[in-house]
């Protein structure tokens, strides 16, 4: 006879992580925190054009049906029982922006990601309407102008595809980061599906005002996009619809967090002045600044870190974004074929230890904070006869943790606090010479949780402890404490300065590559008056040079 489904491990909680290269579904103990199951399902990007980054809104939709029937698979054969899962979270990459028909449910174009870069010129027509002293869209959003935010893309898809403009004149077309559509999505879609968001996706639209939690009809109008396009707004942690099909039919949606927001939640830095830096396909460090705005003047962003709860009162950050993190390992790996699989690279750089004077800038899509320079382009500088794979591996490691203290810098001027250590998350820390590296560059202790998943504990945390809910307890005193792991600084900081101050030198080499580009155009025109056999030439030595650094014959 069949073991009967436990219900020993009490009230569990469902994550969905919806992020850039994958989506995952989780499932964790309410009472223990502890991680039960998962599963995972990698996704694909498009790249139409030089700068363009695109994905499938109808892809990452299946994907999250497929996690969640496949992780409620494995429960069944560990004999717990479904009906113990009373609350789901979502997690999600922030600014990526979809555009969908309400009638059909049908996208109207592939979801622009948060990298991509055709807006370039957008922006800059944009920037010349902002009057000279008064960045009133900064002080609103507590954003820069850049690609990088939601508006922008949604903007370019308006003035772009005829399919869009359209569905919008015809009152069909709903706009929403990819929290909205999966949200929208799940409970029920052109059959009474929920259009909303939460208020740490919405701080990423550039539409948004982080001060009296709306959208801001000014903004809304400087860039002209429709109000009726825009997502209900609500906490992070609320019931904000049912799932209507699949196994978790009838189960609450209840958490709702941008992923380094709800990586925060998950690292449990609930005061002012805790921080933590996520190592995904980008890299982004958060420093809780309580319920008080603060303005970065170095380069950092301002943003809404969580509301849990409809009557809560909201909390902020400050934000640091490095674009390319993780990136950087699946291009050595797409690209150059250095590596088979991401996790090779700490063999290949252990086997080194050290760059060898070779300094890596991954500027694919500019550089983010502290700079914001779109005209930046990747670099490899240093190079000798002696550089092989291995260096460069070790390079592309250094390059993360160099951004990342360029960022740190940038968090201590703004608070007057030094961070006395950095607490970690995210896939990439699970490599240990990663780790070991950015404790000697920040000549800091890196603290780490036994547990990665905090992206999906935070989501978790918010769903469980929703009004309705309420099968996770917030209280400090009931809190389990993640077990951790430390990394302390093993070279002298002497050492530190001397590879930071270089690695400063090539990212100042990286600046003013792109100097009259048209991401939209896709035409290069820097390049048009070079004669074909320059390209020739260039092609062959890069070819002949990837072969030798990845060891080909």
């Amino acid at each position: 006879m069949a073991d009967p489904k436990t219900a020993a491990v009490g009230p569990l909680v469902g994550a969905v992580v919806q992020g850039t290269n994958s989506t995952r579904f989780l499932v964790f103990s309410s009472k223990t925190a502890e991680l039960l199951s998962h599963h995972k399902v990698e996704l694909t990007q498009e790249f139409p054009k030089e700068g363009w980054v695109e994905q499938d809104p109808k892809e990452i939709l299946q994907s999250v049906y497929e996690c969640i029937a496949r992780t409620c698979e494995k429960l069944d054969e560990m004999n717990i029982d479904i009906s113990n899962i009373k609350a789901v979270g979502i997690s999600n990459q922030r600014e990526t922006t979809v555009i969908w028909d309400k009638l059909t449910g049908e996208p109207l174009y592939n979801a622009v990601v948060w990298l991509d870069l055709r807006t370039q010129t957008t922006v800059e027509d944009l920037s010349k309407k902002i009057p000279g002293n008064s960045n009133f869209v900064k002080s609103k959003t507590g954003l820069p102008l850049s690609t990088y935010f939601s508006a922008v893309k949604l903007r370019w898809m308006l003035d772009n595809v005829r399919h869009v403009q359209k569905a919008v004149e015809e009152g069909r077309a709903l706009f929403g980061t990819i929290d909205s559509w999966l949200i929208w999505s799940l409970t029920g879609g052109v059959n009474g599906g929920v259009h909303c968001t939460d208020v740490t996706n919405a701080s990423r639209t550039m539409l948004f005002n982080i001060h009296s939690l709306e959208w801001d009809k000014e903004l809304c109008d400087f860039f002209e996009i429709p109000m009726d396009l825009l997502p209900n707004v609500f906490s992070s942690s609320e019931i904000y619809g049912l799932i209507k099909t699949g196994a978790l039919e009838g189960v609450p949606i209840s958490g709702c967090l941008g992923d380094q927001c709800a990586a925060l939640v998950g690292q449990m830095c609930f005061q002012e002045g805790q921080a933590k830096n996520t190592y995904g396909t980008g890299c982004f460090l958060l420093c809780n600044t309580g319920r008080k705005c603060v303005f970065s003047e170095h380069g950092l962003l301002t943003t809404i870190a969580y509301k849990l709860g409809k009557e809560k009162p909201a909390y902020y950050a400050l934000e640091g974004s490095v674009a390319i993190a993780g990136a950087v390992i699946r291009w050595l790996r797409d690209n150059l074929g250095i590596i088979e699989t991401s996790g090779d690279i700490e063999k290949l750089a252990k086997e080194v230890g050290t760059s060898y004077g070779c300094y890596f800038v991954p500027a694919f899509s500019g550089l983010y904070a502290p700079y914001w320079e779109p005209s930046a382009r990747g670099i490899l500088c240093g190079l000798t006869q002696f550089t092989n794979k291995c260096h460069i591996a070790f390079a592309a490691l250094e390059a993360v943790c160099f951004q990342t203290r360029e960022i740190l810098e940038a968090m201590n001027r703004d608070c007057g606090i030094p961070l006395r250590h950095l607490q970690v998350d995210g896939g990439m820390t699970d490599n240990k010479v990663l780790m070991q590296l950015q404790a000697d560059i920040l000549h800091i202790p890196v603290i780490k949780p036994f547990m990665p998943e905090t992206t999906a504990l935070g989501a978790a945390m918010a769903a469980g402890a929703a009004e309705g809910v309420s099968v996770w307890s917030l209280e400090p005193q009931a809190l389990s404490v993640l077990r951790m792991e430390r990394f302390e600084p093993q070279i002298q900081a002497t050492e530190s300065e001397i590879r930071y101050a270089t690695w400063k030198k090539a990212v100042m080499k990286s600046m003013g590559w792109v100097t009259s580009q048209s991401p939209e155009s896709g035409d290069p025109s820097i390049f048009s008056s070079m004669p074909l056999g320059f390209f020739i030439v260039s092609s062959m030595v890069m070819l002949i040079g990837a072969r030798y650094i990845s060891g080909m014959p």
